[in-house]
This record gives C-alpha cells, structure tokens and sequence, in this order.
C-alpha cells in the first residue's frame, strides 16, 4: 500500500507492522485523519473512531471524514515567503493524505489552496476507508480511553463532546480554556448579479489552478460602505449569555464585531479595495469591495471572503442582500457562531504530544491549541507519526524547530510566556503558523541576491529573509524525513 507524498505520488511502502497493539485514534477529522493516515502508513494498525455517524455536532453537517466546517481555504500555497505555504510543502514530503486528497480537489482561489470541500472530504474517507491496516468506527468514546488502549491519539477537535471534555478535564486537573470561532455564509452563483460583479484576484496574482481571475469582487463607494457598517453594527445578533467572558480568536473575527472597533477597520480587512480596479467601470476606484471566493469544484456555490458572523439569519439575509450585486442574493448556508475548546498544551504536554500525567495517550489538532486547517493536520500528522514509532519500539523524532513543523510544535508544547505579575495565569492561546514562532537566522547569513528582485520594493529584506527561512526549513524537513531534495518540487 503506497503513501502519497509529493504532487500525490507514491513515496514509500508501509512495512509488515511489528506490534500487535493498534493505535487507537478517537476524532475523524483533519488532525484524526491524517494521524491514522501516517501510523498506518509506518505499518501499525488503527483503530479511528468518529461519532458523527452516531451523534451529531453543531457545526458539522455531514458524516464524512476531515468535513470543512468553516472555510474551504488551507489559505496561501507560497512555500518561499509564506510560513502556511511552507507548512504545505513540509506535509507533501511527509506524504500527507489532507495535502493530497487538497490538491486532487483543488479550486481557484488566487494564490491560495482552496477545495472543494465535498469532494475533499469523500477522498479523504474514500482512502482512509481503502486502507487495509485501518478500521473506522462509528461510535461516541464517552471518557478517557481505557487502560487496555495502549497507544491513544485524542483529535476531537474544537467540538470535543461534553462527556469526553469533563473526562480530559478531570484527568488534566485544568479547565479547558475556549474561544469563540465563527462561519461565512456560502452563496448560490447563479444569484449574483454578474452585471455589477467581476471576477479578479488581487493584483490579478495567479495562484495554483488559478488564472488570476478567481474571486467575485462586488464594489461599493464610500455612502454604501458607510451604510453597510451602519447596518452590521445596528443588526440582531446571537447572544451566548452561557459563555459570557469567552474572547474571540482574532484570525476568525466575526464581520460585525471587525465593524464595530471602527468604521475604517473592515476596509483595511476583508473589504480592502487595494489590488483590484471594476471591470464594470475602471477609472472609478471601489471605496471598498466584497470578496467571493469558489467553494465547490461545479462553480455553483461560493462563500463570502471573512464574513464570518453571529448576525440572526433573518438579520444576515437583509444586511448581505444591500451589497451590490447580492440584492437577489440565495443562500446556501448562512453564517453562525460556536464555542471552541482547546487544553492548556504547554503544561499538560511533552514535547511528542504525550500526556505528562498518562504515558501512551496523545492529543492532536485543533484541542491543542493550534489554529487553522493546515495546522491542527500537521499536528495531526507529527502525533501519529510519534505514536506509530513508540508503537514499533522506537523513540519519537521531533522535527528541526528550524522547520514549520518544529515552530508550531514547539508554540503548543512550550512556546508561552507567563506573567510574573499574575502568577498562574496561563497567556496560552491559539495560533497559526507564523515567522515569529521559528528561531531566527544564523548571524551573518548571507541573503542571496535573487531575493530582492520582484515587486516587493520596500520590503526586498523582509521578503528574502523570509526565503532564507523557507530554505533553510526544507533542508532540515528533508532531512528529518530522510527524503532526497530531488522529490522537493516546492523548489
């Protein structure tokens, strides 16, 4: 049985598994997938056990595994200035099932990687499902794995279920920490009104399967704009009195909470104007612009670019019908708004993704505090691959911290920082892969003169800093994996 790798081809054969024992993987989404993905290529077998099928969530609307609740975007695919784009490329040397079933069901999208989420996820299962080393069952794990599971991953992801949340909470001895993440509503194509939107990226930028062509852009001048803010700030909205005094994740705002810290705020956000011109009418500038972006492979459907919100239905249906262009506007799905958990990692964790306080039980994604698609599947994959390599008697290889993988790694199991003037106040929160998590440049590298050509005038520094980083991090990923540079088609 082959493992995909790079551009989806097959990079190695799982060898006849030596233990006995499975690997007992409880969540079945992008972390839990891609986990019994890696063990089971290492040549263990798993046990992946997913209670959507059995019980429901709130955000969750089908029962297919590594189902997208938010967005379909794994956000940019640039491996050389762009840490989420250099995650990407990390996961393709590691042979990653999420980066190849995403690139299989690939959707224009500028120059980001986005899919089409039903596709993306019937790949996922289809493979998971295929495999001979792993076994899927559908079933609510109520507690704590019991002790007789001797290799656990926990991947239950931000919607942990009540019983199971009490279970690692009673176990940690520390109350989940939780914040607030919010869903875009997804629009009916044929409903937009082409005669007032045009399709454009940003900077006509062509990104992977893109043409530079691959947003709906929908222009508004300042009086709509302004009306428009009026509006979002003026509109019911969702009250979660039950979960008074849990914050927001910043990268995930919903639109109305952007509008109220300030009436320019949404048009240095998601409604910038900056890159586009209307085809419509092209010496008069946007005061601002809404973005669609393509949500399923037919073209049918797409959703609305950070408009997150926990605006009432009727409430969303009114305000996004005034934006020019959506005035007949039919929705596929309308936005809303859910709690996120996630456990105090830096504390509770060793550096594979082991329980301090219970050898042999791992978590993994989302529940650890990483934020993002790509990032809760990558760790994901370094947990099964730790798991499959105690469960075959050898000791787990953490990544280079010079690598995405490392950087993120090393923000979940200890890159906090605790104040001194409130001891015991955990500053922990969620994160996606950033520059900022990976340690800096050796003293006196050299930055190759290549780098500062291109249009980044201004910034040259900062951009070939960041190309050294990528560099540096591909190296150190390959040899970490023990993967030739010759399979590295990042460069």
């Amino acid at each position: 049985m082959a493992a995909f790798g790079v551009a989806g081809k097959p990079q190695f054969l799982y060898v006849r598994h030596m233990s006995s024992e499975p690997i007992h993987i409880v969540g079945g989404g992008l972390a839990g997938s891609e986990a019994a993905w890696q063990a089971a290529s290492a040549g263990v077998r798993v046990v992946l056990h997913e209670m959507r099928g059995v019980q429901g969530t709130d955000a969750h609307k089908t029962d297919g595994l590594a189902e997208l609740v938010c967005s379909n975007s794994f956000r940019s695919d640039d491996a050389e200035t762009n840490a989420v784009g250099l995650l990407h490329a990390e996961m393709r040397l590691a042979g990653s099932l999420i980066m190849a079933c995403g690139d299989a069901n690939q959707v224009p999208a500028g120059g980001a990687l986005a899919v089409d989420r039903d596709g993306f996820s019937d790949a996922v299962t289809a493979r998971l499902e295929a495999h001979p080393l792993i076994e899927i069952r559908r079933e609510v794990i109520q507690g704590l794995p019991p002790s007789d599971w001797k290799q656990t991953i926990i991947a239950t992801g931000p919607l942990t279920a009540a019983t199971l949340a009490s279970a690692i909470a009673s176990e940690t001895g520390a109350d989940a920490l939780a914040f607030f993440d919010a869903i875009a509503p997804i629009v009916h194509f044929d409903t937009i009104d082409m005669n007032v939107a045009w399709f454009q990226s940003r900077y006509d930028k062509v990104g992977p399967g893109g043409t530079g062509k691959d947003y709906v852009n929908l222009p508004m001048d300042k009086e709509q704009y302004l009306a428009f803010v009026e509006a979002l700030n003026a509109g019911a909205k969702t009250e979660f009195k039950q979960w008074e005094g849990t914050p927001y994740f910043d990268g995930c705002l919903p639109v109305e909470v952007m509008a109220e810290r300030g009436v320019e705020t949404l048009r240095h956000g998601p409604m910038k104007p900056m890159g586009l011109t209307n085809a419509h009418n092209p010496t008069v500038k946007p005061y601002a612009v809404v973005q669609l972006r393509q949500d399923n492979a037919l073209g049918t459907l797409y959703n609305m670019v950070g408009f997150q919100t926990k605006l009432k239905h009727g409430e969303q249906v009114r305000i996004f019908r005034t934006i020019p262009g959506l005035e007949n506007a039919e929705f596929a799905r309308l936005g809303g708004l859910h709690r996120n958990t996630y456990i105090n990692s830096p504390t509770l964790l060793g550096p594979d993704l082991q329980l301090k306080s219970r050898p042999g039980l791992r978590f993994a994604g989302q529940i650890t505090g990483c934020e993002g698609y790509v990032e809760s599947a990558a760790i994901g994959l370094l947990a099964g691959r730790f798991a499959a390599a105690q469960a075959l008697g050898r000791s787990p290889s953490p990544p280079p911290p010079t690598t995405a993988f490392g950087a993120l790694l090393g923000h979940i199991t200890g890159g906090h920082i605790t104040s001194d003037d409130e001891p015991g106040k955990r500053s922990f929160q969620p994160m996606n892969v950033n520059f900022g998590l990976f340690p800096p440049l050796a003293p006196g590298t050299k930055l190759k003169p290549d780098d500062f050509e291109g249009r980044f005038r201004g910034k040259d520094k900062s951009v070939a800093k960041k190309k050294a980083m990528t560099r540096r991090a591909l190296a150190d990923c390959r040899a970490w994996l023990g993967v030739e540079p010759a399979v590295q088609a990042a460069e």
